[in-house]
């Protein structure tokens, strides 16, 4: 009769426990391993230009059991990366990008869709050139490790979109046969936090 108390003591005892592995976790973005790259089209299909950012920062917070979580992402433009040295002079420019007036591209939102714990998809705002808009990014090959040289839990991924860079005032060439379709692919990988 005394292990029937026993074991709900026991079990009493397990429960904070197992709610503390079950909270939300947070990483930051490993900026070394986390690049958004783009491409766009140069004079109508004359060729598809592509670029990335050499810079980057964020923060995602994850809960795996609840099935939610946030992200903000912050972007240095002035890190654009075309490698094509005229070319990243020029992308900064107020004709384009205008990084002296606006510096970052930011975007910041939430997991709205998971395959088991595994997220597939974040809905949230977009704010490049001063103009926000909802974007939606698609998340493939998500996947957590215990990292052998980070001796930390490290989850990465490959999110996408595609957007139409005529939305946040990005109009540079479209008088000339530009399109506006943009796709932005991004290889993040993020370290958790102990």
């Amino acid at each position: 009769m005394k292990l029937i108390p026993s074991l709900l003591l026991g079990a009493a005892a397990l429960m904070p426990a197992a709610a503390a592995t079950a909270a939300p976790a947070t990483y930051d973005l490993d900026p070394s391993h986390t690049y958004p790259s783009f491409e766009a089209d140069h004079f109508g299909g004359l060729s598809t230009w592509r670029g990335k950012f050499n810079q980057s920062r964020g923060v995602v917070v994850l809960d795996r059991e609840a099935r939610t979580g946030t992200v903000e992402v912050t972007v240095d433009i002035n890190s654009v990366d075309f490698g094509h040295d005229e070319m990243n002079q020029h992308a900064v420019a107020p004709d384009i990008f205008d990084a002296a007036k606006y510096p970052t591209a930011t975007f910041k939102g939430k997991f709205t869709k998971f395959d088991g714990d595994r997220p597939k998809e974040a809905t949230g705002d977009l704010t490049l050139r001063g103009v926000t808009r909802q974007v939606k990014m698609d998340i493939d090959d998500f996947k957590c490790i215990d990292h052998p040289m980070q001796k930390r839990e490290v989850c990465g991924a490959d999110v996408s979109t595609k957007f139409s860079r005529k939305d946040f005032g990005l109009t540079f060439g479209l008088d000339m046969g530009f399109k506006p379709e943009v796709e932005l692919e991004i290889q993040v990988e993020a370290v958790r936090r102990p």
